[in-house]
């Protein structure tokens, strides 16, 4: 303990020497790493053929393996109503319309929709004649900032014909009976789909007024 008892440090430079360690230790294996992935051998892309309809048109692409129905569509396609998102799953910016059923497209690979048709929120309707569903979401305000509205607006299509359909949800009381559109059904549907705006009750109006009830 002698040989130690001259020794002074503040708390300080205690904190200061500790960090210089550290650093001085982790340098090497830093560098190392970088010297491998320099040296590790760039491998080509897996490339497959995909051919489906987008909005009614015919599309034949050669695409990474690994890309995603969503960045098919905004970088190859250059539809760009179709949002990005959280890119997991989460907001439902994303949502588009697969062979009549709402997916969330940044989850899906391309190359697994082949044949499929796709409606984005540009095949829905156009500027000169709105889709109803984009006409009532103008009509209740239920766009606001517009970043969410492509997949709350695809998404409110969807539900509306999983309705009809008969389809139950966990909101419907009888999975044996015909559910209703109430305020209940379209939450539980609509759940996926997250507005920063807060524009949910302006939704569920454009929502009922397309079904023609009252929620």
């Amino acid at each position: 303990m002698d040989e130690f008892s001259d020794i002074k440090l503040s708390r300080r430079e205690l904190l200061i020497a500790g960090a210089i360690t550290v650093t001085a230790a982790s340098v090497p294996g830093t560098a190392g790493a970088a010297n491998m992935a320099a040296s590790a051998p760039s491998v080509a892309p897996v490339t497959g053929r995909v051919a489906f309809q987008v909005n009614g048109k015919s599309h034949t692409l050669d695409v990474d393996t690994r890309t995603t129905l969503l960045d098919v569509l905004r970088e190859n396609l250059h539809l760009t109503g179709t949002k990005k998102g959280c890119d997991h799953g989460q907001c439902g910016a994303c949502t588009v319309i697969v062979d009549g059923r709402r997916i969330n497209s940044c989850l899906t690979l391309a190359v697994m929709h082949e044949g499929a048709k796709v409606t984005t929120i540009e095949g829905l309707g156009s500027k000169d004649r709105l889709h109803p569903m984009q006409a009532a979401f103008i009509k209740h305000d239920g766009y606001q900032c517009g970043y969410c509205t492509p997949g709350q607006i695809c998404s409110a299509v969807s539900v509306l014909d999983e309705i009809r359909q008969g389809i139950p949800s966990h909101a419907s009381a009888d999975l044996m009976a015909r559910p209703q559109v109430t305020a209940d059904e379209i939450r539980e549907r609509m759940s996926g789909n997250i507005c920063r705006c807060g524009a949910y009750s302006n939704i569920l109006d454009a929502i009922t007024d397309v079904a023609g009830s009252k929620a």
